[in-house]
């Protein structure tokens, strides 16, 4: 994956207003967002989306792709087709393209409101994760935080050094 041009941090709760839409303070939309508004919405975990620059999904997504299709080409998957099938079905509904309404407003499409689970009128919490930007359930994050909070301090450590 190529370096992130931005290294996107903060915290924010927004509310999902009553058409499913969210609006992103302009400093995290401009950072996954490409020059016609566009960025790519993607499934991560029960109770999490996470938005991507359009060019940095596709690298990332793309190299994975090459990878096992060369797997395939060289017979190393024969054994291993129930998983392929499982991956593909994943990589086939994990993610989608979306146009940021006036730059900044993202409209939350169906499918992926289900794996938020977070109804109209509620809030998020929106969570800059240096390459990308998350969309939070409010408890799906403070438990979240409970499990990796106490590892910053070796996690930092171990990523500068």
């Amino acid at each position: 994956m190529p370096e992130p041009d931005i290294f996107i941090q903060g915290e924010l709760r927004r509310t999902i207003d009553d058409r499913f839409r969210i609006t992103l303070p302009v400093e995290m939309a401009q950072a996954i967002a490409d020059d016609e508004g566009n960025t790519i919405i993607a499934k991560e975990r029960y109770g999490c989306l996470s938005l991507w620059k359009p060019s940095d999904w596709t690298a990332r997504v793309d190299s994975g792709v090459e990878v096992i299709k060369s797997k395939i080409k060289a017979g190393m998957m024969a054994q291993r087709w129930s998983e392929v099938q499982r991956l593909g079905r994943l990589l086939s509904t994990r993610s989608r393209t979306v146009q940021l309404a006036n730059r900044s407003r993202l409209l939350l499409p169906e499918g992926f409101r289900e794996l938020l689970d977070v109804p109209a009128t509620q809030d998020v919490m929106l969570v800059g994760a240096v390459v990308c930007v998350e969309i939070w359930k409010l408890d799906a994050w403070l438990e979240t935080q409970k499990q990796d909070m106490p590892e910053f301090g070796t996690m930092f450590k171990e990523l500068v050094h």
